[in-house]
């Protein structure tokens, strides 16, 4: 491993000391570096800075994993949302955040809360969330965590004790930024994003010093109007690289590139490598007009940690229009390649192709496109890795509607790989789904809804039974085995459905992966066969780790499904995961494991009524077009709810105008988040909503109850990511 590597040439450092009951998160530099003489500890987001994800344990093995059982569990007592956290488990101590932005500090051998910090986000912040509340974990520190909220804060808590430290705004007051990564700690300096491609937003990394808080330096990864610098680390080179690549009044409409998740660092190199974001809007008509690269949207940054000096830089997906962002995780490792050694830094983006570049240079190795279909480019240049579009991508030039597949949500989204030094393998979850591309005729920036240049009504999914049979049929995903030096699969396991959990390897010769439909599996990480599996009653999005405390090791996950797919997809999503409840737990396993859950209980809705419709033709169609740029991102396709959130047409403001009118447009339930749209819809507009909403419940009963005739509305389906 790359922890390893960084060793060679340096004086070796002592085996890390058995903790100490005053040693509380004691991270540094050193220790990271010497993370394998910890097998037992998980100490950062990827376990070492490399982020391969590997835990050297093998007290689990392909021999006995058949005998893994459930040791403890412990209910997050939050919203039933979903769940993407990567748990820390250093010096005796679990520490995990949950929806909501909240961090929770367990006992890892039973389970037992210690404390728990709540950084009191506003519910109101959810509606400039892409894709659910969610949080993906936090970051150690001599003794402190550092935590990314998801109104846009960085909070330093006491480890012990979860009390803040200090606390700064990384994002402007009242924007449209959220944070739901994760942040790094590297050389005192704390490393930080954020979100918001889809709300057009202008993206920058950011690096705060550790200790108080104090900004370092921000590199923002596109250019802001030109003539006016920022006084960032980003200044020269978007002077110089990055203007050129752009046309109109993009800094009008943000730009996007923002950096909400993959983070990895190279000690040896002492470079820091961040992964970026689609452009914002999607629509190049209305960010950029002409045919330009749009650098540093989608793509993959060197940057130095302390100053935020620029390196190098590799585009994924120049002029990106199709939310093909590469901010999955970044992977380092040290391969053999035609003979050779090479420092590589491989990715699985969006888009669809697995890239391995040299980490020093940022040169492409190889490229291979690692799903099965795609159709927005003819082929990658190996040697440049420009691709060469199809005829109907560009959508944006051509103003005609694209089916583009991969869809928005992409081929691999954040749910993070695992590379196996042993098996020099790396596993990552694969989804296939496309999705309609249909322009919009015009663009106006809204603060309460997405900005992404796109008509969500038009490219909706139609309600006739063999149209959604077949959108449903071809719904897929599957567990990979990818050769990054031979650029091809090795072994695959399917999924069934899209929209699966992160992954775990091991030195046991095991790799682990939750799935939508509430089950949690080991197989074997030289042939994919499944030795091991565990119902949690409820789907699963957030990757696995493994430690070791008390003499044995454990396998942890949370549950809690959602996210993009979950919210937006409607009757697509619901479907397509379990429907035991959403009730996010943390759950560990152990070969001595004595716990058990408690029973499931399957969501039981009562059964739709007819209602008279409120008004005519004309006022539903209004109403479905507000309905698709103002609430299907949250409330599903067609008003049908994924299983996240509530479900429209079971609710009881429905059938009363003046409560419909007090929590749509007042904002009655906004301490729940659901915000007051009374700022951009009017009275009028919000009553059409509802007459469309009512048309959906009658189709709904008469497809119910299979009468013929069902009608052909339709409801917003887009699906982005972070």
């Amino acid at each position: 491993m790359l922890a390893a590597c960084a060793r060679e040439g340096s004086p070796p450092s002592a085996p890390a000391a058995p903790a100490a009951p005053t040693r509380i998160a004691a991270v540094d530099a050193a220790r990271l570096l010497a993370a394998d003489q910890e097998p037992g500890s998980w100490m950062s987001y990827g376990r070492t800075y490399d982020e391969q994800r590997f835990s050297p344990l093998k007290q689990i093995t392909a021999q006995n994993v058949g005998q893994l059982k459930l040791a403890w569990h412990y209910d997050l007592p939050v919203d039933r949302r979903a769940q993407e956290s990567t748990g820390l488990v250093i010096d005796g101590v679990l520490y995990i955040t949950g929806a909501w932005s909240t961090v929770f500090a367990l006992n890892p051998l039973t389970g037992q809360e210690l404390w728990r910090f709540d950084p009191k986000v506003p519910r109101a912040t959810d509606v400039n969330a892409c894709c659910d509340a969610v949080n993906r974990g936090v970051a150690a520190w001599k003794g402190r965590l550092y935590l990314g909220t998801l109104d846009g804060r960085l909070i330093a808590l006491d480890a012990a004790t979860g009390k803040p430290v200090w606390e700064v705004r990384t994002t402007p007051q009242g924007s449209r930024y959220t944070i739901t990564g994760a942040p790094r700690v590297i050389k005192d300096k704390v490393i930080i994003g954020n979100s918001g491609g889809e709300m057009a937003v202008r993206g920058y990394v950011s690096a705060y010093d550790a200790a108080s808080g104090k900004l370092a330096w921000r590199f923002y990864t596109v250019p802001g109007e030109p003539g006016k610098p920022d006084g960032a680390a980003s200044d020269q080179v978007l002077q110089s690289k990055a203007l050129p690549t752009w046309t109109g009044e993009w800094w009008k409409v943000g730009g996007g590139g923002t950096v909400w998740d993959a983070l990895a660092y190279d000690p040896k190199l002492d470079l820091l490598y961040v992964g970026t974001d689609n452009g914002s809007p999607w629509n190049r008509r209305f960010r950029s007009p002409h045919d330009r690269d749009n650098l540093f949207i989608s793509s993959i940054l060197a940057l130095r940690p302390e100053t935020g000096e620029y390196v190098w830089h590799f585009q994924t997906t120049p002029g990106e229009m199709w939310d093909y962002s590469s901010t999955q995780h970044l992977v380092l490792a040290d391969l053999t390649i035609a003979g050779q050694p090479r420092q590589v830094i491989m990715q699985a983006p969006k888009n669809g192709f697995f890239y391995v570049l040299d980490r020093a240079s940022g040169a492409l190795i190889s490229v291979h496109q690692y799903v099965d279909t795609q159709n927005w480019a003819r082929a990658i240049d190996a040697k440049t890795g420009r691709p060469t579009l199809t005829a109907a991508a560009d959508y944006s030039d051509s103003g005609k509607p694209f089916i583009a597949a991969p869809g928005p949500l992409g081929a691999h989204n954040w749910e993070p790989g695992a590379y196996s030094p042993l098996t020099h393998l790396l596993y990552f979850p694969v989804s296939e789904m496309s999705f309609p591309m249909i322009p919009a005729r015009s663009f106006k920036w809204n603060a309460l809804a997405w900005n992404v240049g796109l008509d969500f009504d038009a490219g909706s999914l139609p309600q006739q039974a063999a149209i959604k049979a077949a959108a449903k049929k071809g719904l897929k995903g599957h567990l990979v085995a990818w050769d990054p030096v031979q650029q091809k699969e090795v072994w695959r396991v399917e999924a069934g459905h899209p929209w699966n959990g992160g992954v775990l390897a091991t030195a046991g010769g095991l790799v682990f992966e939750g799935d939508a439909m509430g089950q949690f599996h080991a197989y074997d990480a030289a042939n994919g066969a499944q030795l091991w599996s565990a119902p949690t009653q409820t789907g699963i999005l957030a990757p696995p780790i493994s430690y070791e405390i008390g003499g044995q090791q454990f396998v942890l996950i949370e549950t809690g499904w959602g996210g993009a797919f979950g919210l937006a997809a409607g009757e697509l999503a619901r479907d397509a995961h379990t429907d035991e409840g959403n009730v996010p737990r943390v759950l560990a396993y152990a070969l001595r494991g004595t716990d058990e859950l408690p029973p499931a209980h399957a969501v039981q809705s009562e059964p739709l009524r007819p209602r008279p419709e409120i008004a005519g033709s004309a006022g539903i169609t209004e109403g479905k077009r507000i309905y698709h740029r103002y609430c299907g991102t949250c409330h599903g396709d067609a008003a049908v709810s994924g299983g996240v959130l509530p479900d429209l047409r079971y609710s009881a403001a429905v059938g009363d105008a003046q409560l419909w009118q007090s929590i749509v447009h007042d904002g009655a339930l906004q301490a729940g988040g659901m915000v007051a749209f009374g700022s951009e819809l009017d009275a009028r507009q919000v009553e059409a909503v509802r007459a469309y909403i009512v048309r959906r419940i009658d189709e709904s009963v008469a497809e119910q109850q299979g009468l013929k005739g069902a009608g052909s509305t339709a409801g917003g389906g887009a699906v982005p990511h972070g």
